[in-house]
């Protein structure tokens, strides 16, 4: 089969490869799902330069860990009847394939009303987003801020607030991305870049974010500290420029702002069962409904992966991009 594979860590344009390897089968409690869409996620970009959380093993090893596919075999113990339906699956190794294994309990059913798109994009950062809201403090009436707001979890998280009755106020950074989210129907969006922006996002929000959600890093970081409430909380999720977060020890101690970090694998493999069900049917409940918005920005088949992680890399694309498998 073909599959996208990298011998060695590094820059994912200089060591990602359309090659033949053997097909995998499925194991004990496994199923074997021929692959349809597979998106390119940030974490599968830094997977491969080797400073991820999870480090595969080389050499021979597959990008990707989300797709949706058919489900094509199954392994001792897994019922019959999987076989043929349509899944989504997260949380895997290996999906930039034609053919990958997957734990017969992970894999997610859809019903016929979430589009092959949709349903290939439709679990990691959709669950991390909701999984992440579920931890904040913020609640009903509640105001959130959040950065990187045109990024696929943002415009997740703009769904999911309205969804709870939860105020968001949307950073981008840049003018350009602040207008495309507007006209996706986001309300209370402002880019950083625009000078003032802090005064006008102080007067929308005052002294009501309870919680500040930061993807960028660097002086942005600082900013949202002055925004939060007294007792507020910065969750930091990402980290799009790299840069270090300056922040004033003296606003944190007299606003007594509490600064943590939330990974959503971790928090997803320490998840109870019925809380990840509950979670689960709410986001296919929701995309079933086209209330979440998940765009394509590409879609490549499996020989073009070097064009596809170019693309997921341009800064300022719409939507996220997808393999073909």
């Amino acid at each position: 089969m073909k599959a996208a594979v990298h011998n060695s860590f590094g820059e994912p344009i200089d060591v990602i490869e359309a090659t033949d390897v053997d097909t995998p089968t499925a194991g004990a409690g496994e199923v074997l799902v021929k692959m349809t869409l597979s998106p390119i996620h940030n974490h599968d970009l830094w997977t491969i330069r080797g400073n991820y959380g999870y480090k595969p093993e080389l050499p021979g090893a597959i990008g990707g860990s989300e797709a949706l596919g058919t489900i094509a075999e199954i392994g001792d113990g897994v019922e019959a009847a999987l076989v043929g339906q349509r899944v989504a699956v997260a949380g895997v190794h290996g999906s930039w394939a034609e053919y990958f294994t997957a734990p017969a309990g992970g894999v997610l059913p859809l019903p016929e009303a979430i589009s092959d798109a949709d349903g290939a994009q439709l679990i990691a950062m959709p669950f991390s987003a909701l999984s992440l809201l579920e931890s904040l403090k913020a609640k009903e009436g509640d105001w959130i801020i959040q950065t990187a707001a045109n990024g696929a979890v943002g415009k997740v998280m703009v769904a999911l607030a309205k969804s709870r009755g939860i105020h968001l106020l949307n950073l981008v950074r840049r003018p350009e991305a602040a207008a495309e989210l507007e006209a996706l129907g986001a309300e209370h969006v402002l880019s950083t870049s625009d000078e003032g922006w802090q005064d006008r996002a102080a007067a929308l929000v005052g002294d009501r974010a309870v919680s500040a959600i930061d993807s960028v890093g660097g002086e942005v970081s600082a900013a949202l500290v002055d925004l939060l409430a007294s007792d507020g909380e910065l969750v930091v999720f990402g980290t799009a420029t790299g840069a270090p977060m300056p922040l004033s020890s003296g606003a944190l101690i007299m606003k007594q702002i509490t600064v943590r970090g939330f990974w959503g694998s971790r928090v997803s493999a320490e998840m109870a069962p019925e809380e990840r069900k509950r979670l689960i049917t709410e986001l296919v409940t929701l995309a079933a409904q086209g209330a979440l918005r998940l765009d394509v920005g590409g879609t490549y088949g499996l020989d073009d992966v070097s064009e596809a992680v170019t693309a997921a890399r341009t800064p300022g694309r719409s939507g996220k991009i997808l393999l073909r498998g």
